[in-house]
């Protein structure tokens, strides 16, 4: 087995190599192999679907419960700000700088090297599978959702996302609504009592104004907000239509079925969610990952940014080096120091969990 060290020395290494490789949403291959290197190299089965890598540990055992581990590996686009070569891995007064480094790079070469420091152990008492995701980024539909079809049935997961490594024991989910209020067209010297842009105001008060009732303990009440709107094409013409575009952040208290009913029980207008998958997730405070994180010291909290979480059926954890408010940043980087308390943490984590 290689130490700790070593196994954090060479994840640094691949780290740089998959900032030097492009991987947008869809476009992950090359990462891909680098990934099926990083395998190949330990000496470790794999298999792979689209740009999706994943393996199990040795001594995997159909009786024993498994657990998830999981990060991705494909980026957002560089925004114009940055000043650095997003495509090149820069290490300067202890950062490590370019695309993927912070999100979610750091986190997936760190759980990569957790992984292979488990791999051989015989004595675990849950299996380890880790899936080396595409699509995170686009919520495709060959990222890893399209992988959990080939997996067995999943007891719990640690999705590998930038938290300082601290504890999100839940997370928001997401439902974007295309929401369309109908009127009557006119010529806009004549009167109209059906003018489709006033009856969007209401509607758009309704979501400005409407409180669930529920209230999440760890991360607050839903959040609903009108993002676009869009209507009319000329001065003189009264618009028959008016379409809004509403972004809901769903609490561990609902689901998005549920928001979904609420809404079209308030709104006069045709509402048309864009997707039902990406829900709320969250893990009990008393889970035996929770509370080996806590004993070493680490806080829980609730993130209210979206992760592959979202598509997990079982209890999940986010968790993982590097911090959130550096995603999709210019400029973007993680402290190298972060990912060696990353490997380290995780290892100590795990194996107070499989003591349990």
């Amino acid at each position: 087995m290689k130490n700790i060290d070593t196994l954090t020395q060479e994840a640094i290494s691949l780290l740089k190599s998959l900032i030097e490789t492009p991987s947008f949403s869809s476009e992950e291959d090359q990462t891909a192999l680098l990934i099926e290197n990083w395998f190949n190299q330990n000496e470790i089965p794999f298999k792979r679907e689209n740009n999706n890598v994943w393996a199990f540990n040795k001594y995997f055992d159909e009786n024993k419960p498994t657990l998830l581990l999981n990060s991705h590996h494909d980026t957002v686009r560089p925004n114009q700000a940055y000043t650095n070569d997003p495509f090149k891995a820069i290490e300067k007064d202890g950062k490590l700088f370019g695309l993927g480094s912070n999100d979610a790079g750091g986190c997936l070469v760190s759980l990569l090297a957790t992984f292979v420091h488990f791999y051989e152990n015989q004595n675990l008492s849950h299996n380890i599978v880790i899936v080396a995701s595409a699509e995170e980024e686009s919520s495709g539909k060959n990222g890893l959702n399209s992988v959990l079809k080939h997996l067995p049935e999943l007891d719990c997961a640690i999705v590998g996302e930038p938290t300082l490594m601290q504890l999100a024991i839940a997370e928001k989910g997401l439902l974007v609504l295309d929401v369309k209020v109908k009127g009557t067209a006119s010529h806009a010297a004549h009167q109209n009592d059906d003018n489709a842009l006033y009856k969007s105001i209401p509607v758009m008060e309704w979501f400005k104004n409407y409180k669930f009732d529920e209230i999440s303990d760890v991360l607050g009440p839903v959040k609903m907000t009108v993002t676009q709107i869009n209507a009319g094409k000329q001065h003189n013409v009264v618009p028959s239509e008016c379409d809004l575009v509403v972004d809901i952040r769903v609490t561990d208290r609902y689901s998005n079925a549920e928001i979904l009913e609420v809404v079209k029980a308030n709104v006069n207008a045709e509402v048309t969610p864009r997707s039902m998958h990406l829900n709320s997730s969250s893990i009990p405070i008393e889970h035996g990952l929770v509370q080996a994180g806590i004993a070493l010291g680490r806080t829980t909290y609730g993130s209210p940014t979206l992760s592959d979480q979202s598509v997990l059926s079982c209890q999940s954890l986010k968790l993982g080096p590097g911090e959130t408010l550096r995603s999709h940043s210019a400029d973007e980087f993680i402290f190298v120091n972060e990912i060696v308390e990353g490997i380290d943490l995780y290892i100590k984590i795990l194996t107070g969990f499989f003591k349990l």
